[in-house]
C-alpha cells in the first residue's frame, strides 16, 4: 500500500496536531523556509532544541531571559509573542546614549546628553570569559573587546589612608610585609609544628620572591610599588618608603585586593563593542521585531485547561504556554489563578538595590594625567568604586562611572534627586582625584535600579527553593534569579536554556500522545 506525502501529513496532523505535522514537513523539506532563515545564526552554538513545533508561546518580558527564550524556541519553529511593559527592549541590559531619557517611579526625569559615540552601560557591563554570554555573542555575531577589570595603575582609597594609593603599590606593600612576617616566623622556629625542617628553605625562598624581600629577608619597598617618576634616560624617582605595619593594616585592603580573584571577576573579561545592548539588538533582530509588543504591561495571567490567557494593555492573548521572565517580586502582584504556594515563592524574592552614575568628560584626564587606561578604583566611600572606560582610548571625550554601589550605599543615592546624587558623588570622587574630578565635566546621568519602572531592583535574591524551577500549570519561570549566577546575564541565558528545553520536551510529548 502506497501512502502519499499529503496523506501522511494529513494523518499526522489529525493524530498529533499542527506541531507534529510541522515537524514532519521539516523532515521532508516541505516546511516554509522563512521561519528557519529568520533564526539562522551566523555562527551556530552547540545548543539547539531537537525537533520542531508550531505551538504558540507568550513570553512576558523582553530582557535577556525573555529574548533568549523567544530566540531558542523560534529556531525550533514556535510561534512566540513577547509582551514588554516598558517602551524599549532589554530590561536590565540598558545602554544609554545621547537623546535617551529616564523616568523613575518617583517621577524624577533625566535626559542623556552624551556626545556622539559616548555610551553608558547602566546595567551589566562586563562578561567573564567562561560565561555562556560570550557564546551568544559569537552565535549572534556581536563583536567583543577586552574589559579592563583590574588595573595596577588604578587607585585604592579607604578611610584609613592619608591619600589614595595605586593598586600596584598597595599590593606590593601588603605582599612584602606579610612575606617578611612569615619569613621571620619561619626563621625563628615559630612554625616548626607546621613546616618540616626540609621545607623551611623552600618556604623562605618562595617568600623572598613573592614579597620581593631583601637579603636579610626584610621588606623595604621595591620597584613593584611603582615610581614617583618612571625611568627613562634618567633613573626613575622612587616612591616614599612603605608605611609601617600598623598603618598598612589600618587600610583594610582585603576587599580591594581580592575582588578580581573570583571566577566571576578574574581577567580576561570582555564587553560588546559599542555597548552591552548590542546583545539585545542582535537577539531582537533574529527573533523579529514584529513579535515584540512594547508598552504592554500584563494585568492578569490565567491558566486554562488547554493553554494560558494573558490580559495586557493591548488586549487579551491566548497561547498554549507562557514563560514569564518578570522580576519575581513584581510577578507576585499580577492577578490570576497561580497556586498560592507559587505566589508565596515569588513573594519570597528580595529585590537588591544598586546604583550607577555616568560622568561624561570633555578630556580624558585619567589617561593623560593619571595614566589609567581602564580598570576600577576601589574605595570604602559610599560611591564604592570608580570605573574608567575600556574603550575609546585617546579620544577627546570619555565616560567614567562615578559610582557603582549596592545595598545601603545605593539606597542613600536612590533617595536623592539626580543633581544631589551628582554633587555628592563629585565630592567623594574629589577625595581620590582632587579638583580635576569636577573639571571638564560635560554631562551626567544616574541610574537608581530600585526606582526603575517595571523592574524595581537591580536583581532579586531568592531563598533556596526548587518550586519555581517547575512550571505552574502552563506557566514557566525564567531569569537569573533562578540560577547560581544572580545579577549576571549568563544566569538569564542559562535559565532560558533550561526552561525552553523543559517546555519543548513537554510539547513534543503532548503533540505525539
Amino acid at each position: 500500500m502506497t501512502v502519499t506525502r499529503r496523506a501522511l501529513l494529513i494523518g499526522l496532523g489529525a493524530a498529533g496536531g499542527a506541531g507534529a505535522m510541522y515537524a514532519a514537513m521539516n523532515v521532508l523539506g516541505l516546511a516554509p523556509g522563512e521561519q528557519r532563515s529568520v533564526f539562522e545564526a551566523p555562527r551556530p552554538s552547540d545548543f539547539a532544541l531537537r525537533g520542531k513545533s508550531a505551538a504558540k508561546v507568550v513570553i512576558l518580558g523582553a530582557g535577556i531571559a525573555g529574548l533568549t527564550c523567544a530566540y531558542e524556541l523560534g529556531k525550533a519553529g514556535y510561534d512566540c509573542t513577547i509582551l514588554e511593559a516598558a517602551d524599549r527592549i532589554g530590561g536590565r541590559n540598558l545602554t544609554l546614549r545621547g537623546g535617551d531619557r529616564l523616568t523613575e517611579t518617583t517621577g524624577e526625569k533625566q535626559a542623556a546628553r552624551f556626545g556622539e559615540g559616548v555610551y553608558f552601560n547602566a546595567g551589566p557591563a562586563r562578561i567573564a570569559s567562561w560565561m555562556v554570554t560570550l557564546d551568544y555573542c559569537r552565535e549572534l555575531g556581536v563583536p567583543i573587546e577586552p574589559f579592563v577589570n583590574g588595573n595596577a595603575s588604578a587607585y585604592i582609597y579607604t578611610s584609613g589612608m592619608k591619600a589614595p594609593v595605586r593598586y600596584r603599590t598597595a599590593r606590593a606593600d601588603i605582599f612584602g610585609t606579610l612575606s617578611e612576617l612569615l619569613a621571620k616566623a619561619t626563621s625563628q622556629g615559630a612554625l616548626n609544628d607546621t613546616v618540616q625542617e626540609s621545607d623551611k628553605e623552600l618556604l623562605l625562598d618562595f617568600l623572598r620572591q613573592f614579597g620581593d624581600l631583601g637579603e636579610k629577608t626584610t621588606y623595604e619597598g621595591s620597584e613593584r610599588r611603582g615610581f614617583a617618576t618612571y625611568p627613562g634616560v634618567e633613573a626613575g624617582t622612587p616612591l616614599p618608603p612603605p608605611p609601617p605595619l600598623s598603618e598598612l593594616l589600618g587600610y583594610h585592603l582585603g576587599p580591594a585586593l581580592t575582588f578580581d580573584l573570583s571566577s566571576e571577576q578574574a581577567m580576561p573579561m570582555f564587553q560588546p563593542v559599542g555597548g552591552m545592548d548590542s546583545i539585545v539588538t542582535a537577539l531582537a533582530d533574529m527573533i523579529g521585531r514584529d513579535r515584540i509588543q512594547l508598552s504592554s504591561p500584563v494585568s492578569k495571567v490565567t491558566n486554562l485547561d488547554d493553554g494560558v490567557e494573558i490580559t495586557h494593555a493591548g488586549g487579551t492573548i491566548k497561547a498554549g504556554y507562557c514563560v514569564t521572565t518578570l522580576p519575581p517580586h513584581l510577578m507576585a502582584k499580577i492577578p490570576g489563578n497561580l497556586d498560592t504556594r507559587v505566589l508565596a515563592a515569588l513573594r519570597a524574592a528580595q529585590p537588591f538595590a544598586a546604583g550607577k552614575l555616568g560622568l561624561e568628560y570633555g578630556r580624558r584626564w585619567w589617561e593623560q594625567e593619571d595614566r589609567i587606561y581602564g580598570g576600577i578604583t576601589e574605595t570604602d566611600l559610599d560611591i564604592a568604586r570608580i570605573w574608567y572606560p575600556s574603550e575609546g582610548f585617546h579620544r577627546p571625550r570619555g565616560l567614567v562611572v562615578g559610582y557603582y554601589n549596592f545595598a545601603a550605599d545605593a539606597d542613600i543615592y536612590t533617595a536623592l534627586k539626580h543633581p544631589a546624587r551628582l554633587e555628592k558623588a563629585l565630592t567623594q570622587g574629589e577625595r581620590v582625584h582632587g579638583p580635576k574630578y569636577r573639571k571638564d565635566l560635560l554631562s551626567s546621568i544616574s541610574m537608581a535600579w530600585s526606582n526603575r519602572p517595571h523592574i524595581e531592583g537591580a536583581w532579586a535574591n531568592m531563598p533556596p527553593s526548587s518550586l519555581l524551577h517547575e512550571p505552574a500549570g502552563r506557566v514557566y519561570f525564567a531569569g537569573d534569579w533562578l540560577t547560581h549566577l544572580v545579577a549576571w546575564q549568563a544566569g538569564a541565558f542559562e535559565s532560558a536554556r533550561h526552561v525552553v528545553t523543559s517546555l519543548h520536551a513537554r510539547v513534543l510529548k503532548e503533540e505525539t500522545e
